[in-house]
């Protein structure tokens, strides 16, 4: 038996209701700041990640899925949804004066790299994210935080807590990662392996490091606030003062330090504490990335995102006993007393499709019995049963399985305004009833 990939998991029925919830929730907060879906390809140029997320990175260097097509061009999966999309920003050239500035995206989708599996973290995972273009003003970076927030409080998630950074802009940058260098250096032997290998090409991910040892020294190093000049500090400050002002909690960080190289000014992730994905552990990050455009071909234009892994949110969600909202259950379910009724039963079924109600039959020539049951197990609000009566007839009786009413109609009438017998046959009138009876 050819059997699923490791790393990758099968979204099967029973799956989908907290899936649909967690994205229709996502459009729906997106849309009310007025940003619009974009959809890039999972396969990508190998060129985009390691000019924009960087070749030192783990993605990058460990973790991306890439390989050579049979036309010798070097491809890659994409491993996040940033790159892509300045990548479809500059090439259709979405900077221009016929489109709304500042330009407003955001991504639903499936990412890929190369990781050890486990619990909310395979190597195919999904991200909701966004991306705004064209402005600078610290609002923007204080509004994509709020938006992030919204979305996970609209989702029921608790114990959360937002960590606030600046990395500056990259001479100060540049400055401050001399100083890790400068720093780290002395105790280099004393370091994790991974620490060791990344202090000189990215010294900032040393920060970010999860090992015991390491732990020991970050504790003690320089932090990036003390690098930051004089704009980056006043930019800063207004994202707090913005977010003050908003009441949304935040707490400074300056040991945040994301995974991505494009990142520079305002940085931020939002972490819960659940030991269903650790102790403390991300569901949400971002900040801007004024450079990125500039360095994939377009014009100057600043950059802010963020993105949040789906599998890792809906694990949260599991654990914390999130409440789903339920799907709607049938609004009509056709059962089957004799196999003369099959046409009769694709013309009601159909006729109250097309009037846009959810409709469903027994097609495996169960007994009423079993019939009945399924009905139940869909929640159907209607049933009808058809026979050798209903096809001479074509008189067909329709039963409201909550309250016990039942009424006949003609399969005329039915295809004439199903909607509206509908409605009728499910609308509670126990108070018109009771007022026509002076109750």
């Amino acid at each position: 038996m050819v059997q699923k990939i490791k790393g990758t998991e099968d979204l099967l029925a029973d799956k989908m209701p907290t899936w649909h919830y967690v994205e229709d929730t996502a459009r729906t907060i997106f849309e009310a700041y007025n940003f619009k879906e974009m959809r890039t390809p999972m396969i990508e140029n190998f060129e985009l990640f390691s000019r924009s997320v960087g070749e030192s990175t783990d993605i990058v260097s460990k973790e991306m899925y890439d390989f050579e097509d049979k036309g010798g061009r070097r491809i890659a999966l994409r491993p996040e949804g940033t790159a892509p999309v300045v990548r479809a920003f500059v090439e259709h050239k979405l900077f221009g004066p016929e489109y709304p500035q500042p330009y407003k995206a955001y991504y639903i989708g499936p990412m890929f790299r190369y990781e050890r599996p486990q619990a909310g973290r395979q190597r195919q995972f999904h991200q909701i994210g966004m991306e705004v273009f064209g402005s600078s003003n610290p609002a923007t970076d204080a509004e994509g935080i709020a938006m992030a927030w919204d979305l996970l409080s609209e989702l029921g998630l608790e114990n959360l807590t937002i960590h606030l950074n600046s990395l500056g802009k990259t001479p100060e940058r540049m400055a401050y990662r001399q100083a890790l260098i400068d720093y780290f250096t002395p105790h280099l032997a004393e370091l994790s392996e991974d620490s060791q290998r990344r202090l000189h090409d990215n010294p900032l991910r040393v920060l970010d490091s999860k090992d015991p040892k390491d732990k020991v020294f970050v504790k003690d190093a320089p932090t990036i606030l003390d690098y930051l000049s004089e704009e980056s500090k006043a930019h800063f400050q207004a994202v707090q003062n913005y977010l003050t002002d908003l009441e949304i909690p935040f707490q400074i960080n300056p040991y945040v330090v994301r995974g991505l190289d494009y990142y520079q000014d305002t940085i931020f992730e939002i972490m819960v504490e659940d030991e269903s994905i650790g102790a403390q552990s991300t569901v949400a990050g971002g900040g801007r990335y004024d450079g990125l455009v500039q360095e994939l071909g377009g014009p100057e234009v600043p950059g802010f995102g963020f993105a949040l892994g789906v599998e890792r949110l809906i694990l949260v969600m599991e654990h914390q006993a999130v409440e789903i909202p339920a799907e709607d259950g049938l609004d009509l379910f056709v059962l089957l007393a004799d196999p003369e009724a099959n046409s009769l039963a694709l013309q009601v079924l159909q006729a109250a499709r097309q009037d846009g109600l959810i409709a469903d039959r027994d097609f495996m020539n169960r007994s009423l019995k079993s019939q009945f049951k399924t009905a139940a197990k869909n929640n159907a609000s209607l049933v009808t049963t058809l026979g050798g009566d209903e096809v001479a007839s074509k008189m067909i009786r329709l039963k409201n399985q909550e309250t016990g009413k039942e009424a006949e109609f003609s399969l005329d009438e039915l295809i004439e305004d199903f909607a509206g017998i509908y409605r009728q046959m499910t609308m509670d009138t126990s108070a018109i009833d009771d007022f026509f009876k002076g109750v």
